[in-house]
């Protein structure tokens, strides 16, 4: 039996929620250098692996105070453990829970496996770090900060070489490992998806322990696809009832690009560009929705907020500091658009006067409405989910839902690529009854039945897992999805589009990609131009200035306007709106949008960066030149060459633009 591990370093991170797939080799690489390490720290301990293991486990009152120690630990990690045991029970395995010194406060299990695990003292009070015991789950993922399987052989000790165990470390607020949550059984009931299901639970144990860590505060919930607000991989993040930063979880760390000691010292207003108070006004409102926020990066997320407020106000007269006065320069009018929900376009808005976009429109009407699934293909960022939201839209007009669910037909994106592989079968087909939801046992409904009645958008289809690709086959044949752990068949109906900007075909020829699902999903494929060879790039401008600055849309200085039009645009359309929002947002309330406005990297990369005015220290004359000298000695030749352009002497160099600038400051200061 293969060894398999899931952790944050292989394949896919806990912290980013923003996966890199990597290929199984590397991923099994990853584990065995692990276990390696492991063992050679074992034998550093004097451990012998024909030594008989330490039976000796805490006595009760040492154990009461143990878990008395850990109590909040606890407390959120049993509900969790229970569910979890629900969806290996009569596997011959157990739940653990351990402390951060690895000693085990609590266990459920199967009765047949939990008489053999006594054996071994893997029950309550039994301690097992790895200098007592070897490379273990649980000692190991301690050791390494990071989810661990350690299967038959690997455990370093023969006598837990019957065990096969998949262990996930717990972290607090603050980045500190409070515990292990483990699942351990008999090597021969290993089932590769046991890493997934307990990464995800003690996942949603950190998450619990957060909510759970601050009775008077705002709560964000917020990722940058909406479809993943309410999931495991959204971002968390607390705050004062005035705004003051209080803790967040490692998926919204990595979201809002800052550790945690820097959070610290920010607010609502300085993370988000807006008011607390703005929160307030939009539960105010009778439908509120999702919110729509930019990060300081100018990344759009979706986000909801719940208030736990002791006093029932929303903005709290004791946070002194909570809300601090914005900078002198931040005083002029906002940007026009902060958190106007932009509305989905339809075919029509799509339609700027390219001949190609025309005849993707064209080809469209013509099959919308008569179960045709349809195929978008075209680079990345050339507005596929923009045309599947238009597609939709068609649709309803065409197909108008009535009676109850009237006017609310859904739209359900789901992007494989962006979901971590270990949850991306739980996200597509969802939990039967009392999977992964804590103390509440209702289940989860999966992406493809909340489409039910609506269209079924799939991103990045090709980077689908290939075991995937069968069940979403079997889903579209059978017009009926099983969630898992479940053995009832829901039926679905609804209209398919999806995107990729892979070589399907190619793919399907080499394997990669599954045969008979790519016939299944290519109905109709059109392909999106790259937005260099559009004829309609002055039209599109015009309308994502309109759309971003809600009609309020400032002019284009003619250099800009020059600027946009000849640029090539290796990011397509969602460079080109991300840039134009930041220029916006740059702009303020000034009636027309300059060279000053577009950013530094935009402008370097265009070509069109100005040349700061540089007065240079003489030449040195020294015969013995120091390291510094002899590195300005260069950047002052380089200067000379391309005539003052710092990106041009930066490149042929091969250091950065920013590089220049210090060293220009440091020698003229």
């Amino acid at each position: 039996m293969q060894h398999q591990a899931n952790r944050p370093d292989a394949g896919t991170s806990l912290l980013s929620n923003a996966p890199v797939l990597q290929p199984a080799a590397d991923s099994q690489l990853l584990d065995l250098q692990i276990i390696e390490r492991s063992h050679q720290r074992s034998s550093s301990y004097g451990i012998t692996r024909q030594q008989r293991p330490d039976l000796d486990t805490l006595s009760r009152p040492d154990l009461a105070l143990t878990l008395e120690s850990n109590h909040a630990l606890f407390g959120h990690a049993q509900p969790v453990m229970e569910t979890l045991y629900d969806q290996i029970h009569n596997t011959h395995s157990m739940v653990i829970l351990s402390d951060a010194s690895g000693t085990i406060l609590h266990t459920l299990g199967d009765s047949d496996f939990l008489a053999k695990a006594d054996r071994v003292a893997l029950g309550a009070g039994g301690r097992w770090s790895e200098q007592l015991r070897g490379t273990n789950a649980i000692g190991t993922a301690l050791f390494e900060q990071k989810p661990t399987t350690v299967h038959a052989q690997e455990h370093y000790l023969n006598a837990n070489r019957f065990l096969t165990c998949s262990a996930a470390p717990i972290f607090d607020h603050q980045g500190k490992v409070l515990g292990v949550l483990d699942v351990s059984g008999e090597c021969g009931s290993f089932h590769k998806h046991t890493m997934a299901l307990v990464r995800m639970s003690a996942q949603m144990i950190e998450n619990h322990l957060l909510a759970g860590s601050f009775p008077d505060c705002i709560t964000l919930h917020f990722h940058s696809r909406p479809e993943f607000v309410g999931t495991l991989v959204e971002g968390i993040a607390s705050f004062t009832p005035g705004g003051r930063f209080l803790a967040a979880n490692r998926s919204a760390l990595f979201q809002l690009g800052l550790p945690l000691g820097a959070l610290q010292s920010h607010t609502f207003s300085s993370l988000f560009g807006v008011p607390v108070s703005m929160l307030s006004d939009h539960y105010r409102k009778a439908m509120p929705g999702l919110m729509e926020l930019y990060l300081h990066s100018g990344i759009q997320i979706h986000a909801r907020a719940e208030m736990r407020l002791q006093d029932q106000h929303f903005q709290s007269t004791r946070d002194a500091v909570a809300e601090p006065a914005l900078p002198a320069a931040s005083q002029t009018p906002l940007p026009r658009r902060i958190t106007s929900a932009t509305p989905a376009p339809d075919l029509q808005a799509l339609d700027t006067g390219d001949a190609q976009m025309r005849t993707v429109i064209d080809k469209l009407r013509k099959v919308i409405g008569r179960d045709i699934p349809i195929l978008i293909t075209g680079q990345t960022g050339t507005g596929k989910e923009w045309l599947a939201q238009a597609i939709h839209k068609e649709t309803l007009r065409r197909q108008p839902v009535h009676g109850a669910h009237a006017g609310i037909a859904p739209f359900v994106a789901v992007n494989c690529s962006a979901i971590p592989e270990h949850l991306i079968e739980a996200e597509l087909f969802g939990y039967d009854d009392g999977a992964f939801t804590g103390a509440r046992r209702k289940g989860a409904v999966g992406k493809i039945a909340q489409a039910h009645g609506g269209t079924l958008f799939l991103d990045e289809i090709g980077d689908m897992p290939l075991a995937l690709q069968a069940r979403l086959l079997r889903v579209l044949q059978e017009r009926a999805v099983m969630p898992l752990g479940s053995h009832r068949l829901i039926p679905v109906e609804f209209a398919l589009v999806c995107a990729t900007n892979r070589p399907l075909r190619e793919m399907a020829a080499s394997h990669a990609f599954r045969e008979d699902l790519y016939y299944r999903i290519n109905g109709l494929q059109v392909r999106l131009p790259a937005l260099h060879e559009r004829s309609d790039l002055a039209q599109l401008i015009r309308h994502i200035l309109e759309r971003e600055s809600g009609g309020q849309a400032p002019q284009l200085a003619a250099e800009v306007q020059h600027l946009l039009l000849s640029h090539r645009w290796p990011g397509n359309l969602r460079q080109l709106s991300n840039l134009i929002r930041t220029a916006l947002a740059m702009a303020g309330s000034e009636e027309c949008i300059t060279l000053q406005h577009l950013p530094d990297d935009f402008l370097d990369e265009a070509g069109a960066l100005p040349a700061p005015a540089i007065s240079m220290p003489a030449p040195v004359a020294s015969a013995s030149l120091s390291l510094q000298d002899n590195e300005w000695s260069a950047i002052e030749r380089a200067l000379q060459t391309h005539a003052g352009n710092v990106s041009a002497a930066a490149k042929s160099l091969g250091i950065s633009r920013n590089t220049i600038y210090r060293r220009i400051k440091a020698r003229s200061g």
